[in-house]
């Protein structure tokens, strides 16, 4: 699948990540019919047509790409009322959102039930990224090379990086992965710069004396710097955050992961301090001398 003003590309969320996401592959050359639930999230975003509905999406549509919160987001998408799946005529789904295993083996099952070609590709990467088209994606599905090369140019669109790691469901479950492995890093930041302050030891020497070494790590200092000034304009909400902290969680349920699950108490008790639409390194005001506190700002 080639960039092409007759290439359409449906993208059925246009949310923090879907909307750059849509924008990038317009700017790639394809032409994007995007939808969202909230119309007038659609309607900012530039040079795509929106439709009124995920069908309305999909319909004609070269492959159909579903960024959207949860896995029960994008089953309603594809399977509800005026639901796109319907409307695939040997397009492929591209399953790019973040929906734990049990979600993508459920959006597999229905793909071929309606012998449709899924590939499970979530993204490593945020806001910023995204707008960059700097993601990583984590991509899987059938070994079928017409297939693959279908995809590769929209990842190419979006992304600066695509690994492909298998049958569909195995990009899920690396997603699953460093999603454990960034929440902590995370956390383990908020509790440096709390020990940091309260034991008289400026934030920013921490942050210093890890920049450039084995122990630095570039989004440690981005989250970190954010913590200091106490300001979080969301890159990475901390609702979603929680919610993929639960996923793997779930995923984990034979296994003892102590930090996953201290991480994932930790953004419950801040989305209910009401900083769920905050970014996720918002985390570090619950574990500050003010834990719980909350502001008004972004």
């Amino acid at each position: 699948m080639t960039p092409s003003g007759s290439t359409t590309v449906a993208v059925l969320g246009t949310g923090t990540m879907g909307a750059p996401m849509a924008r990038n592959l317009a700017s790639a050359g394809f032409a994007v019919r995007a939808w969202n639930r909230t119309r007038e999230k659609a309607d900012a975003v530039d040079g795509v047509e929106v439709a009124d509905s995920p069908e309305e999406a999909a319909s004609g549509a070269g492959a159909v790409i579903t960024m959207l919160a949860d896995a029960s987001a994008v089953e309603e998408a594809m399977t509800g009322g005026e639901g796109a799946l319907p409307a695939l005529e040997g397009a492929p789904w591209i399953q790019m959102s973040t929906i734990g295993l049990a979600g993508t083996e459920r959006m597999k099952a229905t793909a071929a039930e309606h012998e449709v070609a899924f590939v499970d590709a979530p993204v490593l990467g945020t806001k910023e990224p995204a707008e960059q088209a700097q993601l990583l994606v984590l991509a899987s599905g059938p070994e079928d090379d017409d297939l693959r090369g279908r995809c590769q140019p929209l990842f190419d669109a979006v992304g600066q990086k695509t690994l492909w790691v298998g049958e569909a469901g195995a990009g899920s479950r690396l997603k699953l992965v460093l999603n454990s492995w960034l929440l902590t890093l995370v956390e383990g930041v908020a509790e440096a710069v709390a020990l940091a302050s309260s034991i008289g030891v400026d934030p920013e020497r921490f942050l210093e004396a890890i920049e450039g070494g084995p122990l630095g790590v570039p989004y440690a200092d981005l989250k970190g710097r954010a913590m200091i000034a106490d300001e979080f304009p969301p890159s990475f909400a901390l609702a979603l955050a929680r919610k993929d902290a639960e996923l793997v969680l779930e995923a984990a349920a034979d296994l003892e992961l102590p930090f996953a699950r201290a991480v994932t108490l930790q953004l419950r008790r801040a989305e209910a301090c009401g900083l769920g639409e905050q970014d996720m390194a918002a985390v570090a005001r619950m574990v500050g001398p003010d834990r719980g506190a909350t502001r008004a700002e972004t």
